[in-house]
């Protein structure tokens, strides 16, 4: 049986500046949650209607599907890494 943490890892905030500084904080790691998610989202409908032949999205810029398919992994690829630095000024 283990013994329960006598301190709580986060401590309660003690002054109206240490509070607004940390809403801030969790201001803008909602709103960059939100734009990846929406993102990936946009990237994930755009390739099943590009998949399943809807539509080509890129075609005015890629003449063949292979091209189409590059632009959509270099947008995912850009969506990653988006995401990866969003989260890692989250940790820090």
């Amino acid at each position: 049986m283990s013994e329960p943490d006598r301190e709580p890892t986060e401590k309660p905030t003690t002054s109206q500046e240490e509070a607004e500084a940390e809403g801030h904080w969790m201001a803008r790691y909602g709103i960059g949650i939100a734009v990846v998610s929406i993102f990936t989202l946009l990237l994930i409908v755009i390739a099943a209607m590009q998949f399943t032949g809807v539509v080509d999205v890129f075609a005015p810029i890629a003449d063949t599907e292979g091209q189409q398919w590059g632009v959509f992994f270099v947008l995912a690829l850009i969506v990653l890494i988006v995401g990866g630095w969003s989260w890692k000024a989250i940790i820090s």
